[in-house]
């Protein structure tokens, strides 16, 4: 089953439109996720919302957005019209510049979303522009509103669909001349380079996600399949342990008197 659409809405490039959907390209649900319980009773522990100054439960229908424009004192803001304010990017795509893929460090990319058509009739549009972009080895650049803040995003064309990389904010990519400024202009030992690029060929593998598995999560894994296995197992009935059978003291004394004959014996001789 296809994973539901993240985001739906237009690609625009002058008058070419078409609806499109896009689709989250990494997700954390295989990932071990677990459930606050109450150890006593093992029921699930519900969060809610409590106000800070009552202590009272709010309702869903009390919730609503706040602005703090002083110490407790709030602008508020329905949800209505927040919607009102959405910018045209929240449904609408619309690439106005292209720039060479490489000249976008890979520092800037922020999160990857797949781009396609939503609709049979868009395939021929979208597939312009896909090909377009691909044939001058450019990617599009446009604006887009994700959890109502508006985004730069990368569209790279990629085999039959586009791949939409969220774009860091300026302040967010720190400059790395500042973390590397320390670091001296002593040169690798030619002697040594032979030997090191040799150690690099040797440990060479073809790419696979194999090499980026998570242990912990095979550990999680492990873990709780043991726990269930356990839970599984009958409960074992206490039996009373046989008693363990004592030595005869007939043969001990017995021996313990033909050890002793035979070592006055060895003695009297």
């Amino acid at each position: 089953m296809a994973p539901r659409p993240y985001w739906k809405g237009y690609l625009k490039l002058s008058l070419v439109t078409c609806a499109v959907r896009m689709t989250p390209a990494t997700s954390g649900e295989e990932k071990v996720r677990f459930h606050t319980l109450n150890r006593k009773t093992e029921n699930r522990v519900v969060s809610r919302y409590i106000d800070s100054v009552t202590g009272k439960e709010v309702k869903d229908e009390d919730e609503v957005k706040g602005y703090e424009q002083s110490e407790d004192n709030y602008v508020l803001l329905e949800d209505e019209e927040l919607e009102n304010v959405a910018l045209e990017s929240a449904r609408t795509m619309d690439i106005s510049i292209f720039a060479p893929r490489d000249s976008i460090e890979w520092i800037w990319l922020d999160t990857p979303y797949y781009l396609s058509p939503d609709e049979p009739i868009g395939e021929e549009a979208f597939s312009v522009i896909r090909d377009a972009m691909a044939a001058e080895k450019m990617v599009g650049i446009s604006q887009l509103v994700i959890a109502r803040r508006e985004r730069a995003v990368m569209l790279e064309p990629r085999c039959k669909g586009i791949v939409v990389w969220t774009l860091r904010y300026g302040d967010e990519v720190r400059d790395e001349a500042s973390y590397f400024q320390d670091i001296g202009e002593t040169k690798a030992d030619a002697k040594m380079m032979p030997l090191m690029r040799k150690l690099i060929k040797t440990q060479m593998k073809e790419w696979s996600p194999k090499l980026v598995a998570d242990p912990v999560q095979e550990r999680l894994l492990d873990l709780i399949e043991t726990k269930k296995k356990a839970q599984k197992k009958p409960a074992r009935s206490k039996a009373k342990p046989e008693p363990a059978s004592k030595p005869s003291n007939v043969i001990d004394i017995m021996d313990a008197l033909k050890k002793s004959v035979a070592a006055e014996r060895r003695s009297s001789r």
